[in-house]
């Protein structure tokens, strides 16, 4: 049985919107408690929720996962993420991301260095789409929403934007020679994408996890050999 530990963020540790509590739960079924099922792996879930790709660097650097065969990353969706409030207030500007893309980039490479210094393998993961159409009127919500999408231009720039930190992680996955987690791809191979998500748009659902669960079990093992 091989043993990976997975650094990332809500989606990682397994958070949805349960709409009869009115807030975000921790899913009883996650992919990595379904994954824990089986002989093939065992996740080691160190995702933190709000979780930026600076922050996972610094609690691999100071609790890194001696256990494991390989490190898995999974980051991108709260570092592309504007001021959203700055956004509402002044629609024509320009408001950064909390991590821009090149710094991203940067973060991502010294996380793999970091991680190979270890003696383990790193294995990247690519963010889940954004369902727009949700995901927008859920970031709007408290806020002057015709200004946020003012800001936007449209209701699918958010999931181009969100795209770029995607591509990114392909980007340094070749430039550092290191294995692929594909997540993104086995989401948009899936006619009715909404089905997968919560309320918000973002956080994958049960069925969301249950298509994480299959497709790390599918990947995974012949990515840590």
């Amino acid at each position: 049985m091989k043993t990976i530990a997975l650094y990332g963020d809500s989606i990682g540790r397994g958070v949805t919107w349960d709409e009869e509590r009115g807030r975000y739960v921790y899913l009883k079924e996650g992919f990595d408690k379904l994954l824990d099922k089986g002989d093939a792996m065992r996740i080691l879930n160190h995702s933190r929720f709000g979780a930026l790709a600076t922050e996972g660097l610094k609690d691999f650097e100071e609790n890194p996962a001696e256990e494991c065969d390989a490190v898995a990353i999974q980051y991108g969706g709260n570092d592309c993420t504007p001021d959203w409030k700055a956004a509402e207030e002044d629609p024509v500007s320009v408001h950064p991301a909390r991590i821009s893309l090149k710094d991203f980039e940067a973060v991502l490479t010294r996380f793999v260095q970091a991680v190979r210094a270890k003696g383990k393998i790193a294995v990247l993961v690519t963010p889940p789409p954004l369902v727009s159409e949700r995901f927008v009127p859920w970031v709007s919500r408290g806020l002057n929403a015709q200004n946020i999408l003012k800001y936007l231009g449209d209701v699918h720039h958010v999931y181009r934007w969100q795209e770029q930190y995607a591509l990114m992680v392909h980007k340094v996955g070749r430039l550092t020679q290191s294995r692929l987690f594909d997540l993104r791809a086995f989401f948009l191979e899936e006619r009715d994408l909404g089905s997968l998500y919560c309320v918000d748009g973002m956080h994958p659902n049960q069925k969301g996890h249950d298509l994480i669960a299959r497709a790390a079990r599918e990947m995974l093992p012949q990515l840590v050999l």
